[in-house]
């Protein structure tokens, strides 16, 4: 499968001459556009920490991954899909198509736009479940960057992947035929597909665009995504389908909801079996894609691959753990990869994009990005990138900004273009503040605080597509977010108040992390009424029952008295919410009875007696196992983000090795495996809890800057930090023989000096490196009450 050189050149050629066309002007120059992954080296770096990467992890257990191809935050996921609502599944058998973007671990149909399939012989189905091709896993593989698997039809027809910032290249490999098709599916997709268009520009370029919505439930706002794919040489034949009818010859086909597409044909009898295919993204309009492809598109499939993996090696280079098992490294650098791979890039290499006012917008001094699942990513990714990838945690912050002042208000899960409303909650509060305690809003402080003092003080008019605080008006009068579960929706999405419980104690962590804010510039009035309303969670507590419970609309404490019940809780229990209180651990801890009894029920919680004995057995069949089991559990759930701070509410009972046994137990959760990731991965939220935990260095507080501290799985880990944000430009956690199974923290330092609390700021990141000395057994380490995270201090000062 040698590249052809002179057909590369010459397809790059008339590429620009198309271009020109289409675009109604000269053809752009790469040059003036924004840099992207494919300006990276052609000669790809060693391999090292690529070759660790196994992108097949999650891929079976409804982790939700995807194997295909992509770069860091790039627009494109070109990855194929195999029947499975979110893409692919290990344990299916076919492939219907390699489709341009996915989204890694989510829950619920989405993206999956145009999927293009190389078939052979005639068209007899237009339907991908139909023509769909039988494949083994010992005939695929996949690396940082690439994809490659060789089907078991059509003649044993070999599909390689890769990607750049907004471009899929593709590279089929047929037998010799006269009949060797790829197959543009605008019609079919992960989500709902309610319109969509294909067009033939010429003998080697095909057009389409896919307007859709979904996810989870059906939302009312749609998105389209325009595409342009360049084929390496003219077509021998073509032709589109529109529902059953294949058209031989055929220029176009558009209209509703229904199958749709265009096909290629070439004739590969003469020996040339390779045919290269480049794919471009926009999601502003047919020359937005245009542009991308003039700018992303013209170099060779090898030399495009090389590009990726290139990009790759230089995001993980920037952490090196040294110390542990073989297994660990692979499996925390195949986090680390998949906790880079979202938010994406939404604009065009000009700075265009849409919206969320559906209107064409451009950039200025940031990229923008869109994808956000921030009821999962506020709680680690939204740290972890702040630290590796601060430049692309700013203009992810700018992004949201820019939803609020093109769309109305803020979001709370959003795709695309558009607003979904899924989960509960205010998620967007902590993610933002997090990005201004972080140092990454430089400028921009007042325009964020004041629209995050809307978010929190208001509810979205009715005529917005946003749900925001919808139980803000209650929250607000009463202190807490009524459980209302026959409420009708007004909106699509979820409801606060069918969770009305757990609604409560999210409002009331982003109001302690936006007190914070508001301290930190002078909002002093602010500062001390979001502080005193952080404290609503106490509203929510039933001190009969010694837990939280959700309250009705008249202020009666409602449902089941069993804690193990779930009822007025987002996809957990009250046993699982009753951790989310970073805020003012020593306030819960008071309520429950002291830190001799918050200690005795978190080792409950966590079945502490069994998980000294069995780490792994307990992890695996004593805790909530499975990706969906959210219900009537009295136990910890590692694979659902609401308990995700819970192992480190030990460092607030005086029993800081609690927290390192914990977290280490659920570590073994994590394997190179399929199965490898508890539950939904949720664009790298779970993965990212994976790499924090196993540096020792933990958000314990979303929204703000402190870092809770257990023995990290490794001796050493280094990370190279950007010195525009942390001047010192790297930081090192130290801990000989924690790689070993020395796990128990005895003593610690911070550039020097001791450091007998467990928790640091990311001004102390900036500072100096941490030194953990480690032992076989535990020690009073961190054991004072003075020792624990802070909690938001009451008043305006």
């Amino acid at each position: 499968m040698s590249p052809h050189p002179t057909r590369t050149r010459l397809a790059a050629l008339a590429a620009a001459a198309l271009l020109a066309g289409l675009l109604g002007g000269a053809p752009p120059t790469a040059s003036a556009a924004p840099a992207t992954a494919t300006d990276a080296p052609t000669d790809a770096a060693d391999g090292q920490l690529t070759d660790l990467v196994n992108p097949f992890i999650g891929t079976r257990n409804e982790g939700n991954t995807f194997p295909g191809a992509a770069v860091p935050f790039g627009m494109v996921q070109l990855s194929p899909d195999t029947g499975h609502s979110t893409g692919y599944n290990w344990d299916q058998t076919s492939i219907r198509g390699f489709s341009t973007t996915h989204l890694s671990g989510v829950g619920c149909a989405l993206g999956g736009d145009l999927p293009v399939m190389p078939t052979t012989g005639d068209i007899t189905s237009t339907d991908n479940a139909r023509y769909a091709a039988t494949f083994s896993h010992d005939d695929e593989s996949a690396s940082p960057g690439s994809y490659e698997v060789t089907f078991g039809d059509y003649g044993g027809t070999t599909a390689e992947l890769t990607a750049t910032t907004r471009t899929g290249h593709q590279r089929y490999t047929f037998p010799e035929t006269d009949k060797a098709n790829v197959l543009l599916n605008s019609g079919q997709a992960l989500h709902k597909v309610t319109r969509s268009e294909v067009r033939v520009v010429d003998d080697r370029t095909i057009a389409a665009s896919v307007t859709g919505r979904g996810f989870c439930q059906d939302t009312e706002k749609e998105y389209t995504v325009h595409t342009l794919t360049r084929f390496d040489r003219p077509f021998d034949g073509h032709g589109t389908w529109d529902g059953d009818e294949v058209t031989d010859g055929g220029g176009s086909a558009s209209g509703g909801e229904g199958r749709r597409g265009a096909y290629a044909r070439f004739d590969t009898r003469d020996g040339d079996r390779d045919v290269e295919v480049v794919t471009s993204l926009s999601y502003v309009d047919g020359a937005g894609a245009a542009r991308n492809l003039a700018a992303e598109g013209t170099r060779s499939f090898d030399a495009t691959r090389d590009a990726a993996r290139a990009a790759w090696e230089k995001r993980l280079g920037q952490v090196r753990a040294e110390g542990g098992s073989e297994e660990r490294r692979r499996v925390f650098y195949s986090s680390l990869y998949r906790a880079l791979l979202h938010p994406n890039v939404g604009e065009d290499v000009d700075g265009r994009y849409t919206g969320w006012d559906q209107r064409t917008h451009t950039s200025d001094g940031f990229t923008y990005h869109q994808n956000w699942s921030l009821w999962d990513t506020y709680r680690t990714q939204a740290q972890l990138l702040a630290l590796l990838a601060p430049g692309e945690s700013r203009d992810m912050a700018l992004s949201l900004l820019r939803v609020d002042a093109e769309g109305g208000w803020l979001p709370k899960w959003g795709y695309g273009t558009v607003e979904t409303n899924i989960m509960t909650g205010d998620p967007v509060t902590p993610f933002l503040t997090n990005a201004y305690r972080q140092g990454l809003l430089k400028g921009h402080e007042e325009e964020a605080y004041a629209v995050l003092r809307k978010n929190a003080d208001g509810v979205p008019p009715a005529d917005s597509p946003y749900v925001g605080r919808m139980g803000n008006a209650e929250y607000l009068k009463d202190g807490y977010v009524p459980f209302l579960p026959d409420r009708e929706k007004e909106k699509p999405g979820d409801s606060d108040f069918h969770h009305g419980a757990s609604a409560t104690l999210e409002y009331a962590l982003s109001d302690a992390a936006l007190a914070e804010m508001a301290r930190d510039l002078g909002h002093t009035e602010d500062a001390a009424r979001y502080a005193e309303r952080s404290r609503n969670y106490r509203s929510v507590f039933d001190a009969s029952t010694g837990f939280f419970r959700p309250r009705d609309g008249a202020g009666a404490f409602t449902g089941p008295e069993d804690p193990a019940r779930s009822e007025g809780f987002h996809e957990g229990t009250a046993w699982q919410y009753m951790w989310l209180t970073p805020q003012d651990q020593p306030g819960v801890i008071s309520l429950i009875g002291g830190r001799e009894a918050a200690g005795d029920r978190l080792d409950s919680f966590f079945a502490y007696d069994q998980l000294l004995a069995d780490p792994e057995g307990t992890a695996r069949e004593v805790w909530v196992n499975g990706p969906y089991d959210y219900d009537n559990a009295d136990k910890y759930n590692p694979q659902n983000e609401p308990d995700l701070i819970a192992p480190y509410t030990y460092l607030s009972t005086g029993e800081p090795w609690k927290t390192t046994d914990v977290v280490h137990a659920a570590l073994t959760l994590f394997t190179d495996g399929p199965d490898g990731v508890t539950g939904n991965d949720d664009l790298g939220t779970m993965s990212s809890w994976m790499v924090l935990t196993a540096m020792g260095v933990f958000p314990v507080f979303p929204g703000t800057d402190t870092w809770g501290l257990s023995a990290p799985a490794f001796d050493k880990v280094t990370l190279t930090l950007d010195p525009e944000w942390y001047p010192r430009g790297g930081f090192t956690v130290t801990a000989d023989g924690a790689g070993d199974g020395k796990r128990y923290i005895r003593s610690a330092s911070l550039g020097g000096e001791d450091l007998p609390r467990t928790w640091i700021t990311t001004d102390d990141i900036r500072r100096g490196d941490l030194a953990l000395e480690t032992g076989a057994e535990p020690s009073d380490w961190g054991t004072g009450e003075d020792a624990a995270p802070p909690s938001t201090p009451l008043g305006g000062s």
